[in-house]
């Protein structure tokens, strides 16, 4: 059974992409950091925050590169994919630490604050991983 997980949020920092090794090939990776927060109506005509919190999501391929390109600071993002849990030893302290990160599937952009877009041709889509 998959943890799938849809959010939109907004991106607390411009993503960082690197690249790698994956069954002997080079792969790029973008790591995100999104807020995904919980506004309710405030009954006023507004939005009032309810708490949120922050989880660091990781996309794959081209969708990487792209959004590695395009995406910065403060853009509203909807994502999903599924949740996975990393476990590792402190070096320092020898403690147990865990964290919750999304694997995500896909990532679209709130077009709310979007003033240009530009496609790749029906070829380049078709070399997507």
């Amino acid at each position: 059974m998959a943890n799938r997980f849809y959010g939109r949020g907004n991106l607390g920092s411009a993503p960082s992409l690197k690249h790698v090794e994956v069954d002997g090939k080079s792969r790029p990776v973008a790591s995100l950091r999104v807020y995904f927060d919980r506004s309710l109506p405030d009954g006023e005509g507004g939005f009032q925050d309810r708490g949120g919190f922050w989880l660091t999501v990781s996309l794959w391929g081209r969708k990487a590169e792209t959004a590695a390109k395009v995406l910065t600071k403060g853009a509203r993002v909807s994502v999903w994919g599924t949740l996975v849990e990393h476990a590792w030893k402190d070096k320092e302290s020898g403690e147990e630490r865990s964290r919750l990160e999304l694997h995500a599937d896909h990532l679209d952009l709130d077009l709310g604050k979007v003033e240009q877009v530009s496609f790749r041709s029906a070829e380049e889509s078709r070399e997507e991983d």
